[in-house]
């Protein structure tokens, strides 16, 4: 029997680990009396130790008083402490909750008695900033820096030695199997407890066979939410503290990373896909072998697993601990997610994000068949139906279709095909709801096919048949299990547990028979037809594409993502930049939808470049019957140019009577300054700031904004000259004191006349766009722009976001200042995506170009692009659009406000029509930025089925302009998405 001193735990001898008994006015004693301080003690809640955090008098944390549970010997303790110590040294970028020392080096440390024995009691640096706790949502980021910390700790313990780390503990995952028998009983649900059991002894076996081939090392093993201290103000969170060594123990090192994976399963919105980047972190500081990564969701298994049971037996036991009961739904959260997929699946997606996968075997599985699945049939009679994003037969919106699957399929039955068969391993996007906040299934694990004739279908080799009846057959196919499923009422010629060879029949087919065909490994769990493409990786890689059983060629593999990056960011400069940090692939568009190869519908916010919606079938018909006809350039005389021109300067006021047309906003901007330059003589122009413009050297000169360029006010060419920006809610004036811009713009313009250098030009938005879609003070563009002309110059209004309808109640923005610019510059919405943009003024500047030479735009308003710029028009007007932006923008902002009294970090909702702007803050009366919460939220969007993006100079507002086209029902659920992302984010009153 060991001394007391160097005793270490034995959970198995143990009957029962209650919390010492303790109350704060006995620590304050025992911390005056023994650790020297003297203090008030608030009590913490824990699992099996007592906590208590000390405070001063004038109520600042001084350290945290931590008494061990009785169980604990004083040589574990001082592994701890030194384990502890040992990651400080380490890690210096790491805070960590070290013991704390007396002058002389020795640890605050003493034995006190407790209602349940001797314990020891020690004094611990307290971490400021709070845990990871909660139900809030993790971001992706804060999931990989979860990561990162457990594989820094894991570096850091790898050669770490001590006696008290020779214990027996039920965190231990090296006895999972044990804690989960000895404790199951305390689950009264018959139907939790049978299932805990089952996932228990599924993965235990598993990690069995592995065990040997896992590194044991000392682990802290409980680098959880709980016990990683996020840095303090880091918004979002992000963990940069470590508390919590009572688990210290020698276990296998992968079993770090499993216990920091299972504790965020219980946050709000959190899948099992979610965790992976923690794995993905994990590997690039501490590479995982093959052996670990298989190992790792096993682990997390079983962590869920003990974690109920002992939670439940810790809550009987000890009655009044109220941490171990508030913490039973969320332990019973963890598990439940731990166990939502099949073993396999899960243990496959976890070595694919990894890197330790091999999936080049996969399509080879399937071996060449002895004879065909279908007799008779050769691959060249076979059409493939392609049902992705690539598929011309997804055009004009046949996706939306439920029934489009099987109308394609009987087309092409028709058209003479003997079969028709989908493909493995795409996502299809037939059946997808347009509008979701998860994903849908979409990636096939087999193959569908319709037949245009009666049909045979025969045994490709040698096997057993497993399973016979009404509708399907399922046979061994090497090392594989061949599935057939096909109409309930054919009847099969095998039955179960009979051997046919090659060649057998199975069952014979009629003409219009649906058939599915899949492979899967014998071993493996039964796949969906169609499984989500957050888990395909896992799923495929327990498949194999049945395609060669018909003749066809297999699938070849999907491409990464990720390489598709690397590849763009090799030749596309990447300064031009890409949403997102790991962005969908989008590759179709239909109204005011985006879908990624991966058969996910994003609702699409940002796009004003195509205000009559994605793939616009006139617009389509339109270009392709001009592209039949004639496309050069405008030196050519020809009809579209003319009427385009024409229709577009009929929705100016006089004397706008003049077009030039050009291939973008940056070009029409800079057109516009030359003619006002070129028109008044006079080559200095003022600006607003927080303006972006262009990216041409005149328009960039003008554009102001912070966000595009932080050094652009002090970058700004001499002949600029910038003006505050008049934004009324976070501007220098606020409120009703924004009439005071206006002047002050008055009187910069009046100073440079004065100093001889009248403006040749002021250029702005005519409503806010790039701040975020404020609305300039009213009469603030009259008196500006009586200004600059009292003085020679000219107005250039950019309407190149706002214009064209967008703002619902003005078809241009300057109509709402009741002004007329000299120069009104547009482009975006003019082409529905097609490089369209235009410049209009009058005769009289237009023709001053001449003095400076010829102007030619070799595609500017080109056949096709003046068939387009016409199309766009009839359909703005058809469609009623702009009409629309007022009823469907009205209810948006209707929504939008009404969440401002549900979560107080809406500061604001800007805008008209469908252009809008929610603004972000920290505090409404200081209007902090919340700059970070914005990125974050757009990132949470993203998952939930949306596709927004950041604006203005602190990026703290949500720049929403989706297609003139969006409807009721998709501006509900983008304010619904915002609610739900706001409360899981943490962001609600």
């Amino acid at each position: 029997m060991p001394s007391d001193e160097h005793r270490t735990i034995d959970f198995f001898t143990e009957d029962a680990l209650p919390v010492p008994s303790m109350a704060p006015a006995e620590a304050e004693l025992i911390a005056a009396e023994h650790l020297g301080i003297t203090a008030r003690a608030q009590e913490l809640g824990s699992q099996q130790d007592a906590n208590f955090l000390l405070h001063a008098d004038d109520g600042t944390p001084t350290a945290v008083l931590k008494i061990a549970n009785p169980a604990f010997g004083t040589v574990e303790i001082e592994a701890q402490d030194a384990a502890a110590d040992l990651i400080a040294s380490a890690c210096p970028e790491l805070r960590i909750a070290t013991v704390l020392r007396r002058p002389d080096g020795s640890p605050r440390r003493t034995t006190v008695d407790t209602g349940n024995g001797p314990a020891i009691a020690r004094l611990l640096r307290h971490l400021p900033g709070g845990t990871l706790s909660g139900p809030r949502h993790l971001s992706a980021g804060t999931v990989a820096d979860m990561g990162t910390i457990a594989a820094k700790v894991s570096t850091a313990l790898r050669d770490f030695r001590h006696p008290g780390l020779d214990r027996v503990l039920q965190w231990d995952p090296q006895h999972a199997d044990r804690v989960v028998a000895k404790l199951a009983g305390h689950i009264e649900e018959p139907d939790r407890r049978a299932a805990v059991r089952t996932a228990t002894a599924e993965a235990w076996a598993h990690v069995r066979k592995l065990a040997d081939r896992l590194p044991l090392q000392a682990v802290h093993l409980d680098l959880t939410d709980d016990n990683l201290i996020r840095r303090p103000d880091s918004r979002p969170p992000v963990p940069d503290g470590i508390i919590d060594f009572g688990d210290v123990t020698m276990s296998w090192a992968v079993g770090e990373l499993a216990v920091s994976l299972s504790s965020m399963l219980h946050h709000d919105g959190v899948e099992p896909h979610h965790v992976l980047p923690a794995v993905r972190a994990f590997h690039a500081v501490r590479p995982l072998s093959p052996e670990e990564a298989e190992a790792v969701w096993p682990l997390v298994v079983l962590r869920g697993a003990v974690l109920v049971a002992s939670g439940r037996q810790q809550a009987a036991v000890d009655e009044d601990n109220v941490y171990a009961k508030t913490a039973l739904d969320r332990e019973w959260r963890i598990f439940e997610q731990a166990a939502l997929l099949p073993l396999p699946v899960m243990i496959r997606l976890v070595m694919d994000a990894a890197g330790t996968a091999d999936v080049s075997a996969r399509t080879a599985r399937a071996g060449a068949p002895v004879r065909p699945l279908l007799r008779d049939l050769a691959a060249e009679d076979i059409t493939l139906l392609d049902l992705s994003t690539d598929a011309d037969s997804m055009d004009h919106g046949a996706w939306t279709d439920a029934g489009a699957e099987a109308r394609l399929a009987a087309s092409a039955l028709a058209d003479g095909a003997a079969a028709v068969a989908t493909r493995y391993a795409r996502a299809r996007l037939t059946g997808i709801p347009a509008l979701s906040a998860v994903s849908t299934a979409t990636v096939p694990t087999g193959i569908d096919l319709w037949l245009g004739r009666d049909a045979v279908l025969q045994a490709p080799a040698a096997g057993k048949v497993l399973a016979a009846a009404p509708g399907h057959v399922e046979l061994t196919y090497g090392a594989q299990t061949l599935s057939l499923s096909f109409p309930h009422a054919v009847q099969p010629v095998v039955a179960t547990g009979a051997t046919v060879r090659a060649g057998e029949d199975i069952a014979h087919l009629g003409s219009g028979a649906p058939v599915h065909v899949a492979l899967r490994d014998a071993d493996g769990p039964e796949a969906p037809r169609l499984v989500r493409p957050e888990y395909a990786a896992g799923w495929l890689a327990l498949t194999a594409d049945p395609a060669p059983l018909l003749g066809l060629p297999a699938d070849s593999g999907r491409t990464r993502e990720r390489d598709l990056l690397d590849r763009r960011d090799a030749a596309f400069a990447t300064v031009q930049e890409h949403y997102y940090a790991d962005p969908p692939r989008i590759e179709r568009g239909w109204r005011h939808h985006l879908l990624s190869t991966d058969g996910r519908s994003y609702l699409d916010i940002v796009n004003n470049v195509t205000p009559l919606g994605h793939a616009h079938p006139r617009v389509e018909q339109a270009v392709s019957r001009q592209l039949r006809r004639l496309n050069t350039n405008s030196r050519f005389h020809y009809a579209s140019v003319v009427e385009f021109t024409e229709r577009l300067a009929a929705l100016l006021p006089d004397p706008l009577d003049t077009v030039f047309l050009v291939n973008s906003g940056s070009e029409a901007v800079d057109l516009g300054l030359r003619l006002a330059i070129g028109a008044s003589g006079r080559h200095d122009v003022v600006a607003l700031s927080e303006a972006y413009h262009g990216w041409t050297y005149a328009s960039d000169a003008v554009s102001t904004s912070l966000q595009d360029n932080p050094n652009a006010l002090a970058t700004r060419p001499s002949w600029v000259h910038t003006v505050d920006s008049p934004n009324s809610y976070r501007g220098r004036h606020r409120g009703p004191d924004a009439v005071r811009y206006a002047p002050e713009a008055v009187a910069v313009i009046d100073e440079l006349a004065a100093a001889g250098r009248p403006a040749g030009a002021f250029i702005g938005e005519t409503f806010y766009g790039n701040a975020g879609g404020v609305a300039l003070p009213d009469g603030y563009l009259a008196e500006v722009y009586a200004a600059v002309r009292r003085h020679g110059g000219l107005a250039v209004a950019d309407e190149v976001q706002v214009g064209y309808g967008r703002l619902g109640h003005w078809f241009w923005g300057f109509e709402q200042q009741r002004v007329v610019p000299d120069i009104v510059c547009v482009a975006k919405a003019m082409g529905n995506g097609h490089p369209l943009g235009a410049v209009i003024t009058s005769k009289a500047v237009a023709d001053r170009y001449r003095d400076q030479g010829y102007f030619f735009s070799s595609t500017g308003g080109s056949p096709v692009s003046s068939v387009v710029g016409l199309t766009v028009l009839d359909t703005l007007r058809d469609e009623d659009l702009q009409g629309n932006a007022v009823r469907v923008g009205g209810r948006l902002k209707s929504r939008l406000e009404a969440l401002a009294d549900r979560h107080g970090i809406i500061g604001a909702v800007h805008g008209s029509g469908l252009y809008l702007g929610l603004e972000l803050v920290r505090d409404r009366a200081g209007l902090e930025p919340a700059t970070e919460e914005t990125a974050e939220l757009c990132d949470r969007m993203l998952d939930l089925g949306v596709i927004v993006q950041p604006t203005g100079d602190h990026l703290n507002i949500l720049k929403i302009k989706p297609p003139l086209c969006i409807d009721a029902t998709a501006v509900d659920f983008f304010a619904d998405m915002i609610d739900l992302a706001l409360t899981q984010l943490g962001h609600s009153r």
